[in-house]
């Protein structure tokens, strides 16, 4: 038991032994484990270094690509206008679907109409517009105009900026040459689908069908098809266009865009078929109300008061006169022979010089004559408003009213561009009398369907104060009551906000000529209210007199005791005595 004790005792020890016999090896071991974890660690911290500044690196921007000024010149080309507008074609009017459907049609109806009033033809407009899919329509505008020659079709449909209404200074819808040609281009960037155009140009000629494409690239047109087709109308215009659109009703609809349209225009016939039809009212047809075409405008020269500095060296350059005098007095509207030699004088240039040999400091010194000078206001035939009688006449055809009041102010000027300004109102009737007025705008018998507030005519609405005619009116507000207000201001170039067309720029000028317009008109309302309140009173007082007056006589019979027929008598003289001091 001993042994076995002291061997399990030994071998106890032998066991610590064991375990603390190598105690210097196991130091060894220790700071072995402990060199080689520090190695760890710093390898650890190393590849942590690495990689945070590998992380560092990476974010750390990167050095610019330079590059030379013959690499520069190498990316540099032209662009296309069709181009800009494709990419920026909210410009234009086609920055939404339903807006693009709207736009397109409008620009259509308005080189119809221009078209119609040139040739001297009472406008028969229609518009049709075809639903293909939940957002796919076809618009078809046809008129009864006098036809496109063949070899103008593709420039006027395929080109952006071609036309022949912005170098002349006359009253016309169209300015810039953009719009239908933009609306061929939006319709061929949304559906791939080319413009389609029919047109002839007289009963012995044949109609042509065309089938174009617009290249953004080179602003040129694409012609696909050109062929001869039978087509009833002896002479006219039907164009095409299949675009991606929303058809919606309301305030900025197509529906609302055609009543103004016909408003404006009451010598055009107009025939409108909505989409789907038989679910839309069917076709409507607008009757003309006058049968007398607007009169003919004519173009006249620049006014010297609306040319610039830059402009004028370039008229100078670009005239055909050999002279500054006779420059003068050819080149200019209102500018006579004796007043051209008058600002030669004052400017200190001689009038016999030729005009392209003028210095910059000679022509400042012109400009700032004629700036000077006192010189008459230019020809106003170039503008043909609607006249406040034909404005009153479609005003009782668009809407009921109880009164109607119209003016046409006498033409003025803006930068020398002569404008006239009309005002119209129709109050009462079946107008609601708890809303807000409801305001047309129009600018060359074109409405102006968007960017109401952004409008010198909204402005002028707002800043008339109406209470002065008996309307109410929320402080900087439209007026509230039962009326209906057209404005319409005719130009021979409308002050446009943008290529779009939709709001007229805010000049003093134009704006006080609406106020004064709108003055004119608030003043017969309000003579009119008055009346209507002075014949409400009357009547008011005359069923009093009706009411009471045989009570108080049938009184007098119970005290004095009459008969009846003296109390009949008494009924009918009170009545006179009433009525006599009722009327003083």
């Amino acid at each position: 038991m001993s042994r076995q004790g002291s061997l399990s005792f030994s071998q106890k020890k032998g066991g610590k032994g064991a375990a603390s016999e190598p105690k210097a090896g196991g130091r060894r071991a220790t700071a072995t484990t402990r060199t080689a974890a520090r190695k760890g660690g710093a390898r650890r911290k190393v590849g942590t270094a690495k990689a945070g500044a590998a992380r560092k690196a990476a974010r750390a921007p990167k050095p610019r690509a330079t590059s030379s000024a013959e690499q520069m010149a190498s990316r540099q080309r032209d662009i296309s206008v069709s181009e800009f507008f494709a990419k920026n074609r909210h410009l234009l009017g086609f920055d939404n679907p339903a807006k693009a459907l709207l736009t397109t049609i409008k620009e259509g109806v308005d080189n119809a109409l221009d078209a119609c009033e040139e040739a001297g033809v009472l406008p028969e407009i229609r518009v049709e517009i075809h639903q293909l899919s939940e957002t796919r329509f076809r618009v078809c505008i046809e008129d009864n105009g006098p036809g496109i020659v063949k070899a103008q079709v593709p420039k006027i449909f395929g080109r952006l900026l071609y036309g022949s209404k912005f170098h002349r200074l006359r009253q016309s819808r169209g300015q810039q040459g953009i719009g239908i040609s933009a609306a061929g281009m939006y319709g061929l960037l949304t559906t791939g689908r080319p413009v389609r155009i029919v047109t002839r140009t007289g009963a012995k000629k044949p109609a042509h069908e065309f089938e174009l494409a617009i290249d953004t690239r080179s602003n040129e047109p694409k012609l696909r098809r050109d062929r001869e087709i039978e087509w009833k109308p002896p002479h006219g215009t039907r164009v095409e266009i299949e675009l991606e659109g929303s058809y919606r009703g309301g305030q900025h609809s197509v529906d609302a865009y055609i009543r103004q349209i016909s408003l404006a225009n009451p010598h055009a016939a107009l025939e409108y078929q909505p989409p789907k039809a038989e679910k839309n009212g069917g076709s409507r047809h607008f009757p003309r109300v006058s049968e007398a075409l607007p009169p003919e405008t004519v173009e006249i020269k620049p006014h010297p008061h609306g040319v610039e500095l830059g402009v004028l060296m370039q008229m100078f350059r670009d005239t055909k006169s050999r002279n500054l005098r006779a420059c003068l007095h050819s080149d200019f509207s209102r500018i006579s022979g004796r007043l051209a030699s008058e600002l030669c004088e004052r400017a200190g240039v001689r009038e016999t010089r030729r005009p392209s040999e003028v210095t910059r400091e000679e022509a400042e010194r012109l400009h700032h004559a004629i700036g000077q000078a006192k010189i008459m206001a230019p020809a106003t035939d170039c503008i043909a408003p609607i006249g406040d009688a034909l404005i009153e006449r479609a005003l009782a055809a668009e809407v009921t009213a109880d009164f109607y009041a119209s003016v046409t102010r006498r033409p003025t000027v803006y930068r020398g561009n002569p404008f006239a300004v009309e005002a119209g109102i129709a109050y009462g009737g079946e107008l609601p009398a708890d809303d807000p007025a409801t305001v047309f705008r129009f600018a060359n018998r074109v409405p102006l369907q968007y960017q109401q507030g952004a409008c010198a005519v909204t402005k002028a609405v707002t800043g008339t104060d109406w209470k002065l005619y008996q309307m109410q009116q929320p402080r900087g507000a439209l007026p509230v009551g039962p009326m209906l207000i057209i404005v319409h201001i005719a130009s021979v170039w409308v002050p446009f906000t943008s290529e779009s067309k939709e709001a007229i720029a805010h000049y003093p000028e134009i704006i006080k000529e609406i106020r004064l317009a709108l003055q004119e008109c608030g003043r017969r309302v309000a003579t009119h209210i008055r009346k209507r309140r002075r014949e409400a009173d009357e009547a008011k007082k005359r069923a009093y007199i009706e009411k009471y007056i045989p009570q108080v006589a049938v009184g007098l019979q119970e005290i004095l005791g009459f008969p009846d027929k003296e109390r009949t008598k008494v009924v009918t003289n009170l009545t006179k005595v009433l009525e006599k001091s009722r009327k003083m």
